[in-house]
C-alpha cells in the first residue's frame, strides 16, 4: 500500500513538474510574443511619426512657397498701382497745364501747327477742320484762310462745334479719312511713354 502511495506521489510530482515547465514555456512564449508585438508597434509608430513629419514639412514648404508667391504678387500689384497713380497724376497735371496754355496767345500758333500737321498727314485738296467754339471764332477771322493759302489746301471750318480743351480733328470732305490732333488724343498717345519714363526714373526699369 505504501509503495502504491509513493508511486502516485511520484507520478503527481512528475505531472506537476511537466505542468510547471509547460506553464513557464507558455509564459516565455507569451513574453516573446508581447516583446515582438511591442517592437513592431514601436517600428510602426516611428514610421508613422516620420511620415507625418515629412508630410508636415512638405505641407509647410508648399505653404511657404504659396505665401512667398502671394507676397511677390501683392508687391507686383502694388508696384503697378503706384506706377499707374504716378502716370495719372502726371496726366492730370499735364491736362491742367494744357487748359491754361489754351487760354494764351501762344496757343493759337500751336493750333495752326496742329492743323497743318493733320492736313499734311491726310494729303487731300479739300479738308474740314473741327475745333471748339473759342478756336472756331478765332479761325473764322482769316487765320484759317491764310493757312489754306500757305498749305495750298482748301480748309473749311466745320459747322459742328466741339467741346474739347484744344487742338483739332481734320477730315476729308466725305469724312472717310480723319486725323485726330486734339489735346486729349495726343495725351492718350503719350500715356504709354509716360509709363516707361516713370518706371525707368523711379524704379530703374524699362517699363
Amino acid at each position: 500500500m505504501l509503495s502504491i502511495k509513493k508511486g502516485l506521489v511520484a507520478i503527481a510530482s512528475e505531472i506537476l513538474e511537466d505542468v510547471k515547465k509547460e506553464a513557464e514555456k507558455i509564459i516565455r512564449d507569451a513574453e516573446k510574443e508581447a516583446e515582438e508585438i511591442l517592437r513592431k508597434a514601436k517600428e510602426e509608430a516611428e514610421k508613422t511619426r516620420e511620415r507625418l513629419l515629412t508630410e508636415a514639412k512638405e505641407k509647410g514648404e508648399i505653404e511657404k512657397k504659396k505665401m512667398k508667391s502671394l507676397t511677390e504678387m501683392e508687391m507686383r500689384n502694388k508696384l503697378l498701382q503706384v506706377k499707374e497713380e504716378l502716370v495719372n497724376a502726371t496726366f492730370g497735371k499735364t491736362l491742367t497745364r494744357l487748359k491754361k496754355f489754351a487760354q494764351t496767345e501762344s496757343y493759337y500758333d500751336y493750333l495752326l501747327k496742329l492743323i497743318s500737321e493733320a492736313s499734311e498727314k491726310i494729303g487731300s485738296g479739300i479738308l474740314v477742320v473741327y475745333v471748339n467754339s473759342k478756336d472756331r471764332e478765332w479761325l473764322s477771322h482769316g487765320s484759317l484762310d491764310q493757312l489754306s493759302e500757305k498749305l495750298r489746301v482748301k480748309l473749311i471750318l466745320a459747322d459742328k462745334i466741339e467741346n474739347w480743351i484744344g487742338g483739332c480733328i481734320v477730315k476729308t470732305s466725305d469724312g472717310k479719312v480723319s486725323y485726330d490732333n486734339t489735346f486729349g488724343n495726343r495725351l492718350k498717345l503719350l500715356k504709354p511713354v509716360l509709363r516707361i519714363r516713370i518706371a525707368k526714373m523711379l524704379f530703374g526699369e524699362e517699363g
